[in-house]
């Protein structure tokens, strides 16, 4: 009878080459789960398209802060004592925003048979600081209306 015996160095190695490979195709079959809902040819369903992304904003829309600001604007304008202000400005706040700005030059004209009072006031936001001239108008029934506020 003949025996064969292998040295203990490639033995071994072999182990390891065994464990390496076990290990691999372990991890190669774990991050199948990950990759099986890839959608690379665009062919699925479940994507949601509609969402994009991007840096350049699309064109601004009125936002309800905006409206919001403009309102307590047009608060501060109408509701200001001309005779007692004088040249003086005031000053406006708006807490749901955290905008805030001073309404400066106010003054009352008669516009098509209204009462109107033009002014220029700056807005201090999140965006950052800017001036606005605008008008406000008495309406037929006794409320202000805001009938310009633009950026300037």
């Amino acid at each position: 009878m003949v025996v064969i015996a292998k040295s203990k160095s490639r033995t071994k190695r072999s182990i390891a080459l065994g464990r390496g490979a076990a290990v691999i195709c372990l991890a190669g079959l774990s991050l199948t789960g990950c990759t099986s809902s890839l959608d690379l040819f665009g062919s699925s369903s479940k994507v949601d398209r509609s969402i994009s992304t991007g840096t350049v904003p699309g064109p601004k829309q009125e936002s309800g802060e905006n409206l919001s600001d403009e309102a307590t604007v047009r608060n501060a304008v109408t509701s200001a004592d001309l005779a007692k202000l004088g040249a003086a400005s005031v000053p406006w706040a708006n807490a749901v925003t955290g905008s805030a700005g001073v309404v400066s030059k106010i003054r009352e004209a008669r516009n098509e048979g209204h009462l109107c009072r033009d002014f220029t006031t700056t807005r201090h936001s999140y965006e950052g600081i800017a001036m606005f001239s605008g008008q406000a108008c008495m309406t037929g029934s006794g409320d202000w209306m805001l009938t310009a506020f633009d950026r300037q």
